[in-house]
């Protein structure tokens, strides 16, 4: 049965906190995909396909062809900063596009100018915000819903998302303050400082019903309160931690060596970036919300608890190195010591020279577009099926993370297909050949 879509009718405004790098790439690029420069590559919403129904039928169309998602010439971009520069200053400054694009769509960039940021330097100590609001957290939360609501009434939106694109806030686990909606509400009231700025826009964006996906490791919306809260504003949430680099070479190659049963003694990861994020990643408070979100990854995909012979002691380490030359061309190595038969000893080498920005630029433009249309779907809270997206995946709690890429894939796709009223694919296959061998 075909699900109840309301149409993506008219114009949905995608705000960001965090008019950096990552933020800069997407709005130059869809720009520059509007007038025709280039091509969304690495955006499922734009350029991957569907199988549908049997694979005799030859049914593949694009997803944006299958399902009603907003168009990119229906986006409106907006978002807070720190720090004052307009979208093409912050583009330039970030240095991961070519001048020339850059020039192509300096109109449009320079016509998005930041709002004042709801900011703590506690939870980032290597920013220096310059812009930024001042007041209680209630206050600030105020703020940011009134900055919601006048943003979507100035340019005539219908629909508005938010995507959490700002820097890595230090590590901290829930405490009392987080664990229901009366009690953040409180802490609200009494300016908690437990309650971080990341966590401000989310509770802006939900107590407004907007839905709200999370790109940085922080604990953000992964939190009883805010989950309430979206589910009392029937209202979709996704985090958290954009899949870029190494993390997501781990989730392609680790599911790999777990199918063939290859053992694994221990995996080294390290990188050196030089952007903004590598910048505040450099305070240890900062690199352990990080750490936390890249270690589990492999837990989840080899369940050492399960297959003790071959993950039982596998040794994983990760490093991040701020190193100013490389700006956002992230560099990430990897030494991984795997057994086979009889327990006989192999390695595999990994240097992957990345574009930090370039692999999350789409990520976060497929997260704000499938958002949206979980709201207009009626989903509400957590949207596991975006997992795909995401290096630490939210899920209900006491569920276990899938983080193989390729399953999460499947969770995607199938979702969609119900969505959509199309009938599941488990890849099972056997009706071929049934089929085959049948005798009248």
């Amino acid at each position: 049965m075909k699900i109840n879509i309301t149409p993506a009718k008219g114009k949905l405004g995608i705000l960001i906190p965090g008019l950096g790098a990552v933020a800069t790439t997407l709005i130059a690029g869809v720009e520059a995909v509007k007038k025709g420069i280039s091509q969304p590559i690495g955006s499922l919403t734009q350029m991957g396909h569907i199988r549908l129904g049997k694979r005799t039928e030859n049914r593949n169309p694009k997803i944006n062809e299958f399902v009603p998602l907003a168009n990119l010439n229906d986006l409106v971009f907006g978002g807070w900063d720190v720090y004052e520069d307009n979208v093409f200053e912050s583009a330039s400054n970030a240095q991961v596009l070519e001048p020339v694009l850059l020039q192509a769509v300096k109109a449009e960039l320079e016509a998005i100018k930041p709002m004042k940021a709801a900011f703590d330097k506690n939870y980032a100590k290597n920013l220096d915000g310059t812009h930024v609001k001042t007041g209680t957290r209630l206050e600030l939360a105020e703020q940011v819903m009134e900055d919601i609501k006048n943003f979507k009434e100035a340019n005539g939106l219908d629909r508005v998302v938010l995507v959490w694109c700002g820097s890595t806030e230090i590590y901290y686990e829930a405490s009392a303050v987080h664990q229901s909606l009366a009690a953040f509400e409180e802490g609200l009231k009494n300016d908690d400082k437990l309650i971080a700025p990341s966590m401000i826009y989310a509770y802006a964006a939900l107590k407004l019903g907007v839905p709200f996906a999370n790109g940085a490791p922080n604990l953000t919306v992964d939190i009883p309160a805010l989950i309430e809260l979206a589910k009392l504003t029937k209202t979709p949430i996704a985090g958290k931690d954009f899949k870029t680099g190494q993390t997501l070479m781990k989730t392609v190659l680790a599911p790999g060596l777990a199918a063939r049963s290859l053992g694994v003694h221990g995996w080294f990861s390290t990188n050196i970036l030089g952007n903004r994020d590598g910048w505040v990643l450099d305070d240890p408070d900062n690199f352990k919300t990080k750490e936390v979100s890249k270690l589990g990854v492999l837990e989840d995909i080899f369940k050492p608890e399960d297959n003790q012979e071959l993950y039982g002691n596998i040794y994983h380490k990760i490093r991040i190195n701020y190193y100013p030359p490389h700006g956002d061309n992230k560099e990430s190595w990897d030494n991984i010591d795997i057994f086979g038969w009889l327990g006989y000893k192999m390695q595999i080498k990994i240097n992957f020279l990345c574009r930090d920005s370039i692999l999350a630029a789409p990520i976060a433009l497929d997260l704000a577009i499938f958002c949206d249309l979980a709201k207009r779907a009626g989903m509400s809270g957590i949207q596991e099926w975006l997992s795909f997206y995401l290096k630490s995946p939210q899920t209900a709690p006491g569920l276990h993370a899938e983080n193989d890429i390729f399953k999460q894939l499947i969770k995607l796709e199938n979702t969609l297909r119900y969505l959509m009223g199309e009938d599941l694919i488990t890849h099972l296959g056997l009706d071929y050949y049934d089929d085959m061998f049948a005798t009248e």
